[in-house]
């Protein structure tokens, strides 16, 4: 399903759902297709399955039936009020039994985010005799490595391939989680989700992304990096959403979201906080989230970030803008202060990940990726530009991207003040293992 131009559109041909205008643009886009299909997902870890529920009523997935011991009920109500539409059949408890394949029979895709080889096991057997896709993704930490890895089952595909998406817990119990990598998780089991709904090619390869190294003896999730510094969130939408919740989740507290911008109704398919909050600005909005949801101390700056915004006080910023300009800024800004820049960007099915850590060196984010040779001039600055709401000005996006790339933005700060490597991440959703 496509439409044209939203300048062309009359009355009685716009989409019937603006909140979802920014995606059915995307050509070959069917929206008809994930809105009238039926999503089977089993899981254990509260957060993870409740994000995935969440990402998936934000994009217009309306029939989800989900068992799991719990969901967590921010996300929930989030879920909720980004798709009126959503039908959530919802059965509390372990998937540890053939009789809770009742519950998923007729679903169209199956979803499995377990971390036991027996839910797995009679998940694998319901789609091999039903003849259904099955998407596993989940969290790991396993021996000195936690990370996550993703796999997707249709009839066919080598069995022994499955050994590798086991999980060595045998039967359930309370699992711990990790919020950080469930964002990355939810997001690339989305994409892959979708992509069977659509009729496109899945993920050709297992995925596998390892993040820390432990110490034998170490807990498997560690905690929260202890730092006092305060970090600068710029852009508060789709990006400053998913980094946002990531960086509150690992119990970061001094958190200041800048953005100028106000929620629009187009931004509801990716920006799954705003919900009720249309015509707020955006760093308003979601400051206000984080505090709810968290108790944090986060402040909000509704500015444009241009050479005469202080960002000295920062000892991490995180870049979420969606202008060349503003990236330039901000890399020339952090290599003067000698402050670490996370920088992220997103297209409908890719994105990057690149970072610049003072005490190493090397070239910022916008010297990598070449943004001056794009905007063609070396002296640049920030312009305040005309409002213009986005259906007026649109440009494709989708929720999984943003959520993946977020969440990788936020680990690689974990990485960094872990002592470990932080390298520079590409995400490509048709790409033979996602990200490289």
């Amino acid at each position: 399903m496509t439409f044209p131009d939203k300048t062309s559109l009359t009355p009685e041909d716009a989409p019937p759902d603006e909140r979802l205008d920014r995606q059915v643009r995307i050509p070959g886009w069917n929206q008809e297709a994930l809105a009238r299909a039926r999503v089977g997902v089993v899981g254990d870890d509260p957060w993870l399955t409740a994000l995935f529920v969440t990402s998936a009523a934000a994009l217009g997935i309306n029939r989800l039936t989900v068992v799991a011991p719990e969901l967590d009920e921010r996300l929930l109500t989030a879920a909720r009020g980004l798709n009126p539409e959503l039908n959530l059949a919802f059965f509390p408890g372990y998937f540890s039994h053939p009789l809770l394949e009742e519950p998923l029979r007729g679903c169209t895709v199956l979803v499995d985010l377990g971390h036991h080889a027996l839910g797995t096991k009679l998940l694998l057997n319901q789609a091999h005799r039903q003849g259904l896709p099955l998407v596993r993704g989940y969290n790991f930490a396993e021996d000195v490595a936690t990370g996550l890895r993703l796999f997707t089952y249709y009839q066919g595909r080598e069995w022994r391939d499955l050994l590798n998406v086991l999980p060595r817990a045998q039967l359930p119990s309370p699992y711990p989680g990790d919020p950080v990598l469930a964002l990355v998780t939810a997001g690339m089991v989305l994409e892959e989700t979708k992509k069977l709904l659509l009729g496109e090619p899945v993920t050709p390869e297992g995925i596998t992304y390892v993040r820390t190294s432990l110490d034998e003896g170490a807990p498997p999730h560690p905690g929260p990096p202890k730092t006092e510094n305060s970090i600068a969130v710029v852009g508060a939408g789709a990006l400053g959403n998913f980094v946002g919740l990531g960086l509150a989740s690992l119990g970061f507290t001094r958190l200041t979201f800048i953005d100028p911008d106000p929620v629009e109704v187009t931004n509801l398919n990716r920006q799954i906080l705003f919900w009720d909050a249309v015509g707020q600005p955006k760093a308003k909005a979601l400051t206000g989230r984080i505090k709810e949801w968290f108790g944090v101390t986060a402040r909000t700056e509704i500015s444009y970030v241009d050479r005469n915004f202080d960002l000295s006080d920062f000892a991490v910023v995180f870049d979420g803008t969606d202008n060349f300009e503003s990236r330039i800024l901000l890399s020339e800004r952090c290599r003067e202060n000698g402050q670490i820049l996370i920088s992220g960007g997103t297209g409908v099915e890719a994105g990057q990940v690149v970072v610049f850590n003072p005490a190493h060196g090397g070239h910022t984010p916008a010297e990598l990726l070449g943004l001056y040779d794009i905007v063609g001039q070396r002296q640049i600055d920030v312009q305040e530009r005309q409002r213009a709401s986005c259906v007026y000005a649109p440009e494709p996006a989708v929720i999984m991207t943003n959520q993946i790339i977020g969440g990788l933005m936020v680990d690689a700060l974990r990485r960094l003040l872990a002592g470990e490597p932080s390298p520079n991440l590409f995400y490509d959703a048709r790409g033979e293992k996602m990200l490289s």
